[in-house]
């Protein structure tokens, strides 16, 4: 079965409806924020961040706190390179489809899942960017989230979870759609490793060459 059509960019006028969500990060200089989701995964993101560093990139990724329970030393690899870390729940809950106070015990239950990892590595860290799964969240959800946290969206979706979509395909959206300031959503997952792991280092070398750098949020 297709998946339902999606857009690969957010628009104006979806950052004009939602102002209070993270879409886009207007910038002086020519930046992308990278973002990552569902990880930490084993090869997966070892790999996501061998390319990274090779474009001297630095991205945010949003965690599973069940995969950080998983895969700790996954996410000592993440961290120690530099980049950000934000909660994507403990169990990639859909917002639109779960009652609000297991929601919000699932998204605690992430939190805590990170925080006991960064304490692992003797370091303290806030944990203050929340992505909520499927980019779905109610207006409910999103009053009592925004208390603790910044509720990051994205500007360019770049599909590299659809296995209809082509690799060259996801490749050619995910540059179209990018501008300066884009917060871009790639995924570091066993479902969108081969549009992903075919994109990414070919999207960091294309804007590279066009002067863009990559900073976390």
């Amino acid at each position: 079965m297709r998946f339902k059509p999606y857009p690969h960019k957010s628009g104006k006028i979806v950052r004009w409806l939602f102002p209070n969500l993270l879409w886009f990060k207007p910038t002086e200089k020519p930046t992308i924020y990278l973002t990552f989701d569902d990880g930490p995964i084993p090869e997966i993101t070892e790999n996501v961040l061998s390319i990274l560093e090779k474009f001297d990139a630095k991205a945010t990724f949003f965690c599973i706190g069940d995969n950080v329970k998983k895969h700790p030393h996954i996410f000592k690899k993440v961290v120690e390179a530099g980049h950000s870390v934000g909660n994507h729940t403990q169990n990639h809950l859909n917002g639109w489809t779960t009652e609000n106070e297991m929601y919000y015990e699932n998204i605690n239950k992430g939190k805590t899942s990170i925080l006991e990892e960064y304490s692992n590595l003797d370091m303290f860290e806030q944990v203050s960017l929340f992505r909520p799964p499927y980019g779905r969240i109610t207006p409910e959800q999103f009053q009592k989230i925004s208390t603790e946290y910044q509720i990051v969206m994205w500007d360019v979706l770049t599909g590299d979870f659809d296995k209809f979509l082509s690799r060259k395909v996801c490749l050619q959206k995910s540059i179209e759609c990018t501008e300066s300031g884009s917060i871009v959503t790639f995924h570091d997952s066993i479902k969108a490793a081969k549009n992903m792991l075919y994109t990414l280092p070919r999207y960091l070398e294309y804007f590279s060459e066009k002067g863009f750098v990559f900073e976390r949020l």
